[in-house]
């Protein structure tokens, strides 16, 4: 086979994943094909399906890239440790602990912990404090119990960094909707029954492509202690923009919205509302959008969490390699919706 044209060898080149790893006879190793070390001359390489195939052909496993996955599995348990050290304990641990608790210096740890989680140590630890205040608040629990039961030192200092921790006031959390009458409407789209809630406030809801039990179901749980009135006709202008949006996809739908979460999820979707019709991010490229580049794998979380399909377009967020990994509505609809999006 002409090297040039060799497939295998361009992806070595790129430095893009690849289902076999790469040896070098010349140095004895063998790499997979995102190893960050020096391209070696196209004719100089074998390939090979897996470790065992290079090992056994008498190469050694590179220790930049780890093909075997033996540092990475140190790693992640190391930082695995950490974080249920950190979820047990009643304060946060300082980083010179954690470090100490796993055997490495404090710099060693740092870098570990950052490169598994995309969070400092202290950043993912207050993060478990605001969810478990979250989910006492979400439970019923009083807000002063809840905030002593987190671990917060004050109630002040909770009301001070209410959007950070929470994206809402404490009791506004606890009270689910209590108070509140949310009106809602169903109607048939070209995506199966659809779902549109709203509060005073605006659209608070958007689902679609399940059973009426299944979104009512959905519904309630997000706002547990609202009372939820079925109001078709009043919502008729909703449903029809939103139905609107699945045949002839625009840049946003043109609705006052109620959209509520954590900080962190309201700056995902805000970054999401920002996407162009017709075009794509990874969940990367959007973890960098918001200043926390590690963090990928909390912005899909925050993506499944989307309240209001399609008013944040959560469908144009796709894998680093191109392909779909899942949508809360089903992956044969974000397709649909996304070669709509392309050829309009």
């Amino acid at each position: 086979m002409n090297i040039i044209s060799d497939p295998n060898w361009d992806l070595v080149l790129r430095r893009q994943p690849a289902p076999f790893l790469y040896a070098v006879p010349s140095m004895g190793i063998y790499c997979r094909t995102i190893c960050p070390s020096p391209r070696p001359r196209p004719g100089n390489v074998r390939y090979f399906a897996d470790a065992p195939a290079a090992e056994a052909a008498g190469f050694r496993a590179c220790k930049r890239c780890d093909p075997k996955g033996t540092r990475a599995a140190l790693a992640r348990a190391v930082v695995e440790d950490a974080c249920a050290a950190m979820a047990a304990a009643d304060t946060i641990p300082s980083l010179d602990a954690l470090a100490t608790r796993a055997g490495y210096s404090r710099f060693h740890f740092l870098r570990m912990f950052r490169d598994h989680t995309g969070l400092t140590p202290r950043a993912y630890a207050e993060g478990l404090r605001a969810r478990k205040l979250q989910s006492a608040l979400v439970g019923g629990v009083r807000v002063i119990d809840a905030i002593n039961d987190a671990g917060y030192g004050s109630e002040s200092r909770v009301y001070e960094d209410t959007g950070k921790l929470l994206g809402m006031t404490p009791g506004a959390l606890r009270r689910g909707g209590h108070g509140e009458t949310i009106r809602s409407a169903r109607a048939d789209s070209p995506f199966g029954r659809l779902l549109v809630a709203a509060t005073g406030t605006g659209i608070c809801f958007i689902g679609f492509g399940e059973p009426d039990i299944a979104l009512d179901t959905d519904l309630r749980r997000r706002f547990p202690r609202a009372a939820i009135v079925l109001d078709d006709a009043g919502l008729t202008a909703e449903l029809s923009a939103v139905i609107r949006a699945m045949v002839e996809p625009v840049e946003g739908i043109a609705l006052p919205l109620d959209i509520r979460g954590t900080a962190f999820q309201l700056r995902v979707w805000q970054a999401l509302m920002t996407i162009p019709r017709g075009q794509t991010r990874s969940y990367g490229e959007v973890a960098a959008m918001i200043g926390a580049p590690k963090a990928m794998r909390a912005v899909a979380t925050a993506c499944a969490a989307n309240p209001v399909a399609l008013a944040v377009p959560c469908h144009r967020v796709i894998g680093s390699d191109g392909h779909m990994h899942g949508y809360r509505w089903g992956v044969t609809r974000k397709q649909a919706l996304l070669a709509a999006e392309a050829v309009r």
